[in-house]
C-alpha cells in the first residue's frame, strides 16, 4: 500500500559545507597530480563561494586559456552535488588568482574597445568567448554611457557585440 505523504524536504547545504568538499577534492587533486599548493576559500557574498589554490607552479591547472581550470571547476561543482546531495550557491574556483587577473584585463580590454566603438560609432564583434568573459565584458561596458552590448551566435561560437547608443528620436 502507498501513501501520498510529501517527501521530507532536505535543507540545502551552507556555502560552508560545499566549500569544505570542495577544498577536500582539490587538495586530493594537488596530491594527484603531486602539485604543492595551499587550498582555502572565501564567501564572496551571501549566495557565492570562491574556492581558490594558490602556490607555484601550478600552470598544468589552469590549461591554455583557462580551459583546465574552467574543466576542474566543474569537476568540483560536480563532487559537492553528488558528495552533499545538493547545491545551494554559486561555487568558483580560482589558481594562482588566474580568474581574477583574467578578470581585470578582460576589463580593460572591454573598456578600450568600448571606447572605441564610442569614438567611431560602429559596433565591434569580440571573438568567441565562454559564459564567464561575457558576462565580464557585459557588465563592464553597461557601466558605461554612450554604449551597449549584446551577445550573438551559438557556444563555442558566441560572442560579444559592442555596440553604440543610438540617441532616442523625437
Amino acid at each position: 500500500m502507498t501513501t501520498d505523504q510529501p517527501e521530507a524536504q532536505v535543507d540545502p547545504p551552507s556555502l560552508a559545507e560545499e566549500a569544505d568538499v570542495a577544498k577536500t577534492f582539490l587538495q586530493d587533486l594537488l596530491g594527484a597530480f603531486e602539485l604543492q599548493g595551499q587550498v582555502g576559500s572565501e564567501e564572496l557574498d551571501e549566495d557565492t563561494v570562491e574556492v581558490s589554490v594558490t602556490g607555484d607552479d601550478l600552470g598544468l591547472l589552469i590549461g591554455p586559456k583557462g580551459q583546465t581550470l574552467t574543466a576542474i571547476q566543474e569537476l568540483t561543482r560536480t563532487v559537492v552535488q553528488r558528495t552533499l546531495g545538493a547545491r545551494s550557491g554559486r561555487l568558483l574556483v580560482d589558481v594562482a588568482e588566474y580568474r581574477k587577473a583574467r578578470r581585470a584585463a578582460l576589463e580593460r580590454f572591454a573598456t578600450g574597445v568600448a571606447d572605441k566603438v564610442k569614438d567611431a560609432g560602429v559596433a565591434t564583434a569580440l571573438e568567441p568567448m565562454n559564459p564567464a568573459d561575457r558576462k565580464v565584458v557585459h557588465d563592464t561596458v553597461n557601466g558605461i554611457d554612450g554604449v551597449t552590448t549584446t551577445s550573438e551566435g551559438e557556444e563555442p561560437n558566441r560572442r560579444v557585440v559592442i555596440m553604440p547608443e543610438h540617441a532616442p528620436q523625437d
